[in-house]
């Protein structure tokens, strides 16, 4: 039976999602919003494949979640990093969207200001 076969699958997905979710909820921060969470988890789940530990260790999981942090700081809170640094994770979250972020003045941009 076609249909059941489909089902099966979708539950299949949908349960998976719902562990995958599970799982990268433990990493949310008490101090992130429902907002800047989603952003980061789907930045999380999208390349949680890739970061996986090794079964000796390896700490894989842990850069991810650090380039995360790295790219939700830099998007909400306007810290500022490393360019190469700031093109590989700006490069992850290509295709996320965020909307209404905060636009942010850059020291150089202040001084520029002052000086004109």
């Amino acid at each position: 039976m076609v249909g059941g076969d489909a089902a099966s699958a979708v539950e299949e997905l949908v349960s998976g999602v719902r562990q995958a979710t599970d799982f990268a909820e433990q990493f949310r921060s008490y101090s992130e919003s429902e907002k800047q969470w989603k952003a980061r988890m789907e930045f999380i789940l999208r390349h949680l494949p890739d970061y996986r530990d090794p079964p000796d260790g390896g700490g894989c999981l842990d850069q991810l979640l650090s380039l995360s942090m790295v790219w939700a700081n830099h998007l909400f809170l306007g810290c500022s990093y490393n360019k190469d640094l700031l093109d590989k994770v700006m490069e992850m979250a290509d295709g996320i969207e965020v909307e209404d972020l905060p636009q942010f003045t850059t020291r150089s941009e202040l001084m520029k200001k002052r000086q004109s």
